[in-house]
């Protein structure tokens, strides 16, 4: 197995657009020819965009692009953006009359950094299409990981920043990376050595706390928990897959979050992983399901290596 960059994965596109000042931005992973595609949703509070037509029994096989936004529900809008580009280039599901691009889309809650009125709207999920015409996804403070955070169980003093992350690997033909954009309520771990890398503050804000432990210790106690949370992602693949397979590979995805978050999928997070197969390379579809929560519990770690300080929030980098 050897690293790669995620541009390396042919048929994908993935751009980033943000306002900085603002603190929001929205990343698109865009496929032309279109893909397969599957979702798997485990956090309480998800804001989504056609999830339900991911189900396998649903008619449409095959999607054009994933958005993944910051905005909470607000950022949706710049799906419309996403699909105004691909209009453009008639790309989409041929319904007879024209052509309707097919594009899920999943939001984070970052509000509480920069202006909380900075919203992704359609301009900017627009921007992000054409920045993929480019496709160099930066990491960090970008994309939907502009205004990311993490480590939010006692509230936004003790918040560390987080980001957009991206890691791909190839073994023989099969390629596979993951983008995920890391907002979560816990804690964030290196899955090869299972040391914790961020999360919550101690009072100093120069050290770390456990999430876990502080969880714990207050059991009993029925907390009011800061909800500005959600992490997002999409694993792209060259794999041969249908919907389905890629229905039950994104479920097990979600094993690379459990790996890399802790704790994950609380009723405050909204945590939602795409799953998107354009190719020819035949695999063994549980070794490919193991390897995707791999790289996609690298690209957490990815996102939050790479985030620099903002907003007011220390970032890795800082302790």
């Amino acid at each position: 197995m050897k690293e790669i960059e995620i541009n390396e994965i042919e048929g994908f596109r993935i751009g980033n657009a943000q306002d900085k000042e603002g603190g929001t931005g929205c990343t698109a992973i865009l496929c032309d020819e279109g893909a397969a595609a599957g979702v798997d949703v485990r956090g309480g509070g998800p804001a989504t965009r056609e999830t339900d037509l991911l189900d396998p029994v649903k008619m449409v096989d095959k999607v054009h692009a994933v958005l993944l936004s910051g905005g909470s529900a607000y950022g949706l809008d710049a799906a419309t953006g996403v699909m105004k580009y691909l209009e453009e280039k008639n790309i989409g599901f041929d319904v007879g009359i024209g052509k309707v691009p097919i594009v899920p889309a999943a939001c984070l809650f970052d509000l509480v950094s920069g202006d909380p009125k900075c919203r992704p709207d359609a301009d900017m999920g627009h921007a992000a299409c054409i920045a993929s015409e480019k496709n160099y996804p930066e990491k960090g403070n970008f994309g939907a990981g502009t205004g990311a955070t993490i480590g939010k169980f006692l509230g936004i003093e003790r918040v560390m920043k987080g980001g957009l992350g991206t890691y791909a690997v190839q073994i023989g033909e099969l390629k596979i990376g993951a983008v995920v954009a890391v907002n979560c309520l816990g804690d964030v771990f290196d899955i090869d050595t299972n040391k914790q890398i961020a999360g919550i503050l101690n009072e100093d804000k120069n050290t770390l706390a456990s999430t876990r432990d502080i969880m714990w210790s207050t059991i009993e106690q029925q907390k009011n928990v800061f909800t500005g949370n959600t992490t997002i992602g999409c694993i792209i693949t060259n794999a041969n897959l249908t919907k389905a397979q890629c229905s039950k590979l994104a479920s097990m995805a979600h094993n690379g979050y459990a790996a890399a978050i802790k704790p994950v999928h609380t009723s405050a997070d909204g945590d939602s992983i795409f799953y998107l197969a354009k190719g020819d390379v035949e695999v063994n579809p549980d070794a490919l399901g193991d390897l995707g929560a791999y790289v996609i519990a690298k690209a957490i770690a990815e996102g939050v290596k790479n985030a620099e300080s903002a907003y007011g929030f220390k970032a890795m980098c800082d302790l």
